[in-house]
């Protein structure tokens, strides 16, 4: 198989859709050999902040000399993006030769009667097989959507469970109440596993407490009160922190932007306690793993002047907060958006944040089969934005805008993970 047959596979699999359940991904690592057996997996679950808190875990573990892969999805740039050990890529020689592994197994599930794999299970088999060859110390995996009937859920025992903030998302499949979707994200939760969790609100935290107790599991929240905020700015953030355990650290310097990150560096670091015993990692390690941490197009900067910021914001949590964020920074200028959203969001409550901020709004409808289009996006801004625009594509809109921007105006691309492939040549 070449990389275009591989392309053209995968790209097949969309016909399949997206199928909750644990069934067929079963079938297909048990005819694989079931490699996620024989990995260490850091299990996470979440509606925002899963792949940042990946990330910094990411960071200490490639500063410490381990091996760490994550299968990212959904990729930004490459789809080779999506299967990373310390932040390297997969070469296409290795996709190729996985894909066709797994093409094979997947013809001969539907020659026995079975259904035929989805993207998402056959690009989580090929991660674990991936992960699996080269000898990763350790496989950061997180959830595609939910967490109990999610494919990734196929590990039977993780070092460790994390729940990262849970929000109003994919309601139409994992329920349309905080309680109801937390259930399905607690799902992830093994039997005598530790489980770590961000600080979500107390009905939240009552269900993921449950449910640890149910499958006998300590559970360990992050510590709110022990976050000190020492600086926000433009060239990231920094602060302290005592752990639920007592530790403290004193000082921890983190590149991603927005004070909701830096409550995502807080549950990596009490991962990183509970999951300790299996590595040797110094404080001097994680302090510069933080520091050094890579995830791009969370409010990224990608101009000064004007300052031009992209954020893959895509829910009613992520888009409070992208607003705390530039309320806190640009309080005395224009703000312009480029706002593109897919259609099974909830763009409408997305809009209502973040509209008011804004000076002027333009819409594009991203290069996604999801999208929705720029013109139903502006009407629905219209409801309750006056100073709004249609117009086609990102790099059109941007250009456009980048012309008519003062220098202290700050452009704000947002919306949608898929905008960070169009911003490449820009």
């Amino acid at each position: 198989m070449n990389y275009e047959e591989a392309m053209n596979f995968i790209q097949n699999t969309n016909k399949f859709g997206s199928v909750l359940g644990l069934d067929n991904i079963r079938e297909l690592l048990e005819r694989l050999g079931n490699p996620q057996d024989q990995l260490r997996v850091v299990h996470i679950a979440g509606t925002n902040g899963k792949g940042s808190t990946l990330a910094f875990l990411a960071g200490i573990f490639r500063e410490s000399g381990y091996r760490a892969g994550r299968y990212v999805s959904p990729a930004s740039f490459s789809y080779e993006e999506r299967f990373r050990i310390n932040e390297e890529n997969i070469s296409k020689k290795d996709l190729c030769f996985y894909m066709e592994k797994i093409k094979n197994v997947a013809e001969e599930m539907v020659k026995d009667g079975l259904s035929h794999p989805t993207m998402f299970e056959i690009e989580t088999a090929l991660s674990f097989l991936y992960f699996l060859d080269k000898k990763v110390d350790v496989v950061l995996l997180e959830t595609g959507m939910g967490g109990r009937l999610d494919a990734t859920n196929v590990v039977k025992k993780p070092i460790a469970t994390v729940i990262a903030s849970i929000g109003m998302d994919h309601m139409q499949f994992l329920g349309d109440t905080l309680e109801k979707i937390a259930s399905e994200k607690a799902g992830i939760i093994k039997e005598g596993c530790p489980v770590i969790s961000y600080d979500n609100t107390k009905e939240v935290n009552e269900v993921i407490k449950n449910k640890a107790k149910q499958m006998h599991a300590k559970v360990t929240f992050v510590n709110s009160a022990g976050i000190r905020v020492l600086q926000e700015s433009l060239n990231g953030e920094s602060f302290s922190y005592r752990s639920s355990d007592g530790r403290w650290y004193e000082k921890i310097e983190i590149p991603l932007l927005g004070r909701h990150q830096i409550n995502n560096a807080a549950l990596a670091l009490e991962t990183l306690n509970v999951i300790k015993n299996y590595y040797c990692i110094s404080d001097f390690q994680t302090e510069d793993g933080m520091r050094k941490t890579i995830w791009r197009g969370r409010i990224e900067i990608l101009e000064r002047e004007p300052m031009v910021i992209c954020d893959g914001a895509h829910n009613p949590d992520g888009a409070k907060s992208l607003l705390s964020f530039l309320q806190n920074n640009f309080t005395n200028q224009r703000l312009i958006y480029i706002m593109g959203v897919l259609s099974d969001k909830d763009y409408e409550q997305m809009v209502q944040i973040l509209a008011p901020a804004a000076d002027k709004i333009y819409t594009v409808a991203p290069d996604n089969p999801r999208a929705l289009s720029s013109r139903e996006l502006c009407n629905c801004i219209s409801k309750y934005h006056q100073n709004v625009e249609e117009r086609q594509r990102l790099a059109e809109c941007l250009s456009e805008v980048r012309q008519k921007a003062e220098k202290d105006d700050v452009i704000i691309i947002c919306g949608t993970l898929s905008f960070q492939n169009e911003l490449i040549n820009q």
